[in-house]
């Protein structure tokens, strides 16, 4: 109690004495169950996918269950918040979709996006800022440091201070003591001066107006200094109750060194392929061929047809969809639905062979699905609609006489068909044209690749014509492949829209431009030949979808 009435923490309240607290004693307040403050209203994130989460809700997440280092798993990426998020926190982390298209969005939401960066505490520059706020001097000889990110960041803390942490204040004591020595004195002269016998607490702050003329200015001068001596004595012992006091660390707000930028670390875009693969010239056993033919004549290919039906196949250009007059179900062995369209005013007979539900569409099975589509009176279109395509498929789907074979890749939302929502706005069958590629041997023996555009296929018109660059969101070289694994040696980002124009101006000063130039680029840096004898290359559209060509050198 006499350690409160010295720290000026006692407040008389009729005949009870109560603990004065300040706001500053601890200006925060846990986090309960309901997070009124993460209500969106009209000042949420800008969204870029139509079920993004705002990103407060995420770090929110991460901060209360995660430390610096942890791996978080999100199966349902989105617009990829969860990743973006992790990895501005320092959390490991990986996520999931079966959309193309949002893992397009996530991808490139990631490699474009600058985040603080936050003082390591396993470095010397934490050493230094920890020191700074503990109030001990750094040791002379630093510590071996790492930056391990598993050790945290050096975060902000504040003070909690408690009845209890006054009370048990041990600086209190020595220094009202200290002050006394000096305040005492000046109150009896004051007393002296004054003829009063006014205690510590009974002293004014100021003289009384009405006395002004009858206070001798001696005594107002000793008034001044005496409240000026309170005050320094009050203010050393509020920053010792400070000082001693229990300290709340906030997890979500690390130190930021504002001299730097930082941007995200190196990841992979992988997929997954559940089927077996099989040579081009290995023969396809029995079983498999009955399990395809299975696979398209139930309740998958009736699925198939109808969305099909609905929602026509669309290419990258907008208002470029093929719309069927006619369609219906055909008991064929490789194909699975014929039907009527309208090319130029003049109706034309398109036929449809559907993949495997759980595979790859081959060349193999292009192949047989043309012959078929040629016979008797034959067709002038056949569509071989998957969801995975193998890489030398681009090598059948060409012409056989008049019949021109369109490959369309079908959305993977389809294969969550209790999902789906009963709409065809999406683009649920989708057209992506072969790449147009420029291979240029050297002197010197190495290789480099130019990218021309797509040859995309017009279904309004049934041509096949040119695309510029503008339609490719990235392209991927493998300078060596093996026919089974693609792996990134080289990669480019081209597109219209230039996503990583901001993260480039950001970086000025730290990015050499002709390097940053080299990989916004439709040529490739030369490389040396493939050892395999096989080059490999990847394009991806805005979509996110993608082709595979394979070049043999």
């Amino acid at each position: 109690m006499e350690k409160l009435e010295k720290a000026n923490r006692l407040i008389k309240s009729g005949n009870t004495l109560s603990f004065v607290r300040y706001f500053d004693d601890f200006p925060y307040a846990a986090i309960n169950n309901i997070w009124d403050d993460t209500r969106t209203g009209g000042f949420g994130d800008e969204k870029i996918y139509v079920v993004q989460t705002i990103e407060k809700v995420i770090h929110r997440c991460l901060a209360m269950t995660t430390d610096p280092g942890d791996l978080v798993l999100d199966p349902t990426c989105g617009s990829g918040t969860t990743a973006y998020v992790a990895e501005q926190w320092g959390r490991r982390w990986i996520t999931i979709d079966t959309s193309r298209v949002a893992l397009a969005l996530a991808r490139t939401r990631i490699m474009s996006a600058k985040y603080p960066y936050y003082i390591l505490s396993d470095t010397p520059d934490g050493i230094q800022k920890e020191s700074e706020i503990s109030g001990h001097l750094p040791p002379d000889m630093l510590p071996k440091t790492e930056g391990d990110i598993k050790k945290g960041f050096v975060y902000k803390r504040v003070p909690h201070i408690t009845l209890k942490s006054i009370a048990n204040n041990p600086d209190i004591d020595a220094i009202h003591s200290k002050w006394q020595e000096k305040l005492e004195p000046m109150r009896a002269e004051l007393n002296k001066q004054l003829k009063e016998k006014w205690e510590e607490w009974e002293i004014p702050r100021d003289a009384p107006i009405s006395q002004n003329k009858g206070w001798p200015e001696k005594a107002k001068k000793l008034l001044n200094e005496y409240w000026k001596l309170r005050r320094e004595r009050q203010k050393e012992i509020d920053d010792s109750i400070q000082k001693n006091a229990d300290t709340e660390i906030l997890y979500d707000q690390p130190y930021e060194d504002k001299k730097r930028l930082r941007v995200a670390g190196p990841f992979t875009v992988e997929s997954l392929s559940p089927h077996r693969v099989l040579a081009a010239d290995e023969e396809l056993p029995a079983s498999e061929i009955e399990g395809r033919k299975a696979s398209a004549s139930g309740q998958f290919a009736n699925m198939i047809i109808e969305n099909l039906k609905k929602a026509g196949v669309q290419n990258t250009k907008k208002g470029e969809r093929l719309k069927f007059d006619r369609l219906e179900p055909f008991a064929g062995t490789w194909i699975q639905a014929t039907g009527e369209y309208t090319e130029k005013d003049k109706s034309k007979r398109v036929a449809v062979c559907i993949g495997p539900e759980h595979g790859t569409v081959g060349p193999e099975l292009i192949k047989e699905a043309a012959k078929e589509a040629v016979e008797g009176i034959g067709f002038d279109l056949l569509i071989v609609c998957g969801f995975a395509f193998d890489p030398h498929v681009s090598e059948e789907a060409r012409r056989y006489g008049k019949l021109t074979v369109l490959t369309a890749r079908i959305n993977p939302d389809l294969g969550m068909d209790e999902l789906l929502k009963k709409t065809w706005a999406g683009n649920l069958f989708m057209v992506f044209g072969e790449p147009d590629i420029e291979v240029n041997k050297q002197k010197d023996g190495k290789i480099s690749l130019e990218i021309k555009g797509l040859d995309i296929y017009d279904p309004t018109t049934g041509a096949i014509r040119s695309s510029s660059t503008d339609d490719i969101a990235c392209w991927f070289i493998d300078t060596n492949y093996n026919g089974e694994s693609f792996f990134v040696r080289h990669a480019y980002f081209l597109g219209a829209d230039k996503p990583y124009e901001k993260l480039k101006k950001a970086l000025k000063a730290d990015v050499d431009e002709s390097a940053w130039e080299s990989l916004y680029t439709t040529a490739s840096r030369p490389f040396e030949a493939p050892k395999t004898g096989k080059i490999a290359v990847k394009v991806i559209n805005h979509y996110g979808d993608e082709v595979l060509k394979v070049f043999q050198i």
